[in-house]
């Protein structure tokens, strides 16, 4: 992170977080979770971080969850005003955290081909392609987008 990062709070995502976490996500994803995903998410047991600035606004989030030894990376944001200043790898930084200290020994997820700044921004972190799920996404107009699916050996 940069100079001035130090300062933001990382925490655990509640309840009491899904109203910022979905305000986010729709400012962010042209096909977002819905409200319910994310609350669904927590009821689960899944593991949600979220990242604040000391006003509490929110910077971003994160929402893993863990799967026999290897972990799915299932959504992942930064707010559009703190992009391209070292909170993606930060929250990346983070996830690997939560994954080892879970016993997982490696993370998956899924992008979408043209969400190309995510792709470069896991190629960099060390994330590899294992193979495409077609049709995964929703897309414009009806129809579907493929699906990069990337592992990350822990």
């Amino acid at each position: 992170m940069t100079a001035g990062h130090e300062q933001l709070r990382y925490a655990p995502m509640v309840l009491a977080d899904v109203d910022d976490v979905f305000a986010l996500e729709l400012t962010v994803y042209p096909h977002p979770w819905t409200r319910g995903n994310f609350a669904d998410s927590l009821a689960s047991g899944y593991h949600g971080w979220v990242l604040r600035d000391p006003d509490g606004k929110l910077a971003g989030y994160f929402l893993l969850m863990a799967a026999v030894d290897e972990a799915h990376l299932l959504n992942v944001a930064v707010a559009a005003d703190r992009q391209r200043q070292g909170l993606g790898r930060y929250l990346l930084d983070k996830t690997v955290a939560c994954a080892r200290g879970l016993a997982m020994h490696s993370i998956l997820l899924e992008v979408r081909p043209s969400n190309e700044r995510a792709l470069k921004v896991y190629k960099m972190y060390g994330f590899t392609e294992i193979g495409r799920r077609k049709g995964y996404y929703p897309a414009h107009d009806g129809k579907r987008e493929d699906a990069i699916v990337m592992r990350l050996e822990l």
